[in-house]
């Protein structure tokens, strides 16, 4: 759920109005670093991959889903960066689109991730089953509409039950509903249910590598799991911190204090995981020297050249059997 769902669940309690729970001073121009951060990196994902990359790869369209997804997200943090330094100054309108299309970046992410741990599963599982390349894309861009579909679904209902309320001299965004189930349900469906299925999958993909594979499916599966690793890494203690203030019924100002505190906490770190992507995708050397391209480093990619000509022509010389080397082996 997003932040004004949760830092303002109590405004209609007045034991929560009386304690002071300031969002932390960090919290903006947090979120401002993240939204600079975000839109640079994933813009330089896009063009690379419209530029460079093959948009038919099976692995790319998810990573271009997933880069559209994260910026959907991150257009949002602009709001709340306003949000946490003066309150909501926004109209109603505004409050139940910024919470949709929070809801439509958080949701389609998970299913996106869940999406490409599956084909990884069959292309390295299942590998025997001898699925062709073409069925597995359409299934590919099959869950990508899906993960879209889904998401807009299910961003309107949440939509529509948020509002903006005037309280105390300043104006709130925040869910009106007191029903506690659904926040149960969107933790356990949104989050532990897709985290089965991908820790259920890696788990077998992980015993496939072990087993003896290819270096190349190696490297490709080792950028994936470290993708969702951080998903999860970034967004598990901020719903479990949603699932806890939840069921609070202490209306204690110190307990509410530290569940803020907490709160925020785990906010900044959920959100800061819309620019780790494609970090995590320079991990492959050929991403890498598209980005170079892309930025026209040529200073860059000549020392890289000559430096890996070095290590070659060393790794040559090392391996002849006229060099002092070979000789002192014999």
């Amino acid at each position: 759920m997003a932040n004004f769902t949760s830092t303002y669940d109590g405004l209609s309690d007045g034991a929560a109005y009386l304690c002071d729970t300031n969002v932390p001073t960090i919290t903006g121009p947090f979120f401002i670093l993240i939204f600079i951060l975000s839109i640079i990196c994933n813009g330089l994902l896009l063009c690379v991959l419209f530029i460079y990359e093959n948009l038919k790869n099976i692995t790319n369209i998810f990573i271009l889903n997933l880069a559209c997804s994260d910026l959907i997200f991150t257009t949002t943090l602009r709001f709340w960066v306003v949000d946490h330094l003066h309150h909501w100054v926004f109209e109603d309108f505004v409050c139940k689109f910024v919470t949709a299309a929070f809801f439509v970046g958080l949701c389609s992410s998970v299913i996106l991730l869940t999406a490409m741990t599956v084909d990884r599963f069959i292309a390295v599982v299942l590998d025997k089953l001898k699925i062709n390349h073409a069925k597995r894309k359409k299934y590919a861009i099959c869950s990508c509409i899906a993960a879209w579909v889904i998401s807009i679904s299910a961003s309107l209902s949440d939509a529509m039950k948020v509002k903006t309320q005037h309280w105390y001299g300043k104006n709130y965004c925040y869910d009106e509903s007191e029903e506690k189930l659904g926040r149960y349900l969107q933790v356990s469906l949104l989050f532990f249910l897709p985290f089965a299925i991908i820790i259920f999958c890696y788990s077998a993909i992980l015993k496939t590598v072990l087993q003896g594979l290819n270096r190349k499916k190696f490297r490709t599966v080792a950028v994936l799991l470290c993708i969702v690793a951080v998903f999860f890494i970034c967004w598990v203690p901020y719903h479990i911190m949603l699932l806890i203030k939840a069921l609070n019924t202490n209306k204690d100002c110190k307990v509410l204090k530290r569940l803020a505190v907490a709160y925020h906490i785990c906010e900044m770190l959920a959100y800061f995981h819309c620019c780790m992507n494609p970090l995590l995708y320079m991990l492959s050397q050929k991403m890498r020297t598209h980005l170079l391209n892309l930025m026209h480093c040529e200073n860059v990619r000549r020392k890289n050249r000559e430096r890996d000509t070095r290590q070659d022509v060393a790794f040559t010389a090392q391996r002849s059997p006229d060099s002092p080397h070979s000789q002192s082996l014999n």
